[in-house]
């Protein structure tokens, strides 16, 4: 069974949050943390991982992310601070454990 995951990263001081979702966390957070792909994270620079949700299906993975992104900024950040109180990068811890 494959797992999809739907993500929110941040920068250094925490002003910016984007959310996204893939089926490859490691590859994707890899991506991010050295600029692969242009665009909006590269240029904010948007390299810590501050939550993350596993699904076992895309459809609903993409929807969550939907709803998520829909979030206001508040509710973006108490999502975060539920499981993540000091905005910590995540992306160590989840390599250790999965790989």
């Amino acid at each position: 069974m494959r797992n999809f995951y739907v993500y929110i990263m941040s920068n250094k001081y925490n002003t910016v949050v984007y959310t996204g979702m893939t089926n490859d966390l490691e590859r994707r957070i890899y991506e991010h943390k050295t600029g692969f792909n242009k665009g909006f994270t590269k240029k904010y620079n948007v390299h810590k991982l501050v939550y993350f949700e596993e699904y076992n299906s895309p459809r609903e993975a993409i929807d969550r992310e939907k709803q998520i992104k829909g979030y206001t900024r508040a509710k973006k950040n108490t999502l975060i601070e539920k499981d993540n109180p000091h905005w910590l990068d995540l992306s160590k811890d989840w390599f250790e454990e999965n790989l």
